[in-house]
């Protein structure tokens, strides 16, 4: 069985955009890298290179920031993301139902981004919010004292959005 893998083609403008507003500036990889991710939803290679070669810094340098803090992605991610905490709190109140349950509904792993690119879920072991256990975090919004209903809720109102 054969695959069809489609390359997604890259409008550079807005990265060379970017570039130029730091150009010849000292320090600012980190923020050129922010400002990209937040232009194309993550870094992708064509992107780094881009980066490496405007700014004159090592693409070895580039990757080696982008791999040291996980805010940074290499991969792109879904329109929805949703982060369950299981750490000691949420674990002991249920996060593993949370777990077994956006598994069923988006049928992938923690650490995955469903293939039409709507949802990425990923397990985090702390979201400060642990009076508010089991909690996530779906779009960059707390949702706590979550039930496995709740959260199938949540997932087919986000589809249907």
């Amino acid at each position: 069985m054969s695959q069809v893998v489609m390359e997604e083609t890259l409008d550079l403008a807005p990265l060379q955009q970017i570039i130029d507003e730091y150009k010849g500036q000292r320090g600012v990889l980190i923020q050129v890298l922010q400002r990209a991710q937040e232009t194309y939803g993550y870094l992708p290679a064509e992107v780094l290179e881009t980066i490496s070669r405007g700014l004159g810094v090592p693409l070895s340098q580039v990757y080696g920031v982008v791999t040291f803090y996980s805010q940074f992605y290499l991969t792109r991610r879904g329109k929805h993301v949703i982060r369950v905490c299981d750490g000691t709190a949420c674990h002991v109140r249920g996060a593993a139902k949370l777990v077994d349950v956006l598994e069923k509904e988006l049928g992938i792993e923690p650490g995955q981004t469903t293939p039409d690119y709507q949802f990425t879920f990923e397990v985090v072991y702390c979201l400060g919010s642990c009076g508010l256990s089991p909690v996530a975090v779906v779009d960059e919004q707390v949702v706590g004292r979550l039930v496995p209903e709740k959260m199938v809720e949540i997932i087919r109102d986000l589809r249907e959005s």
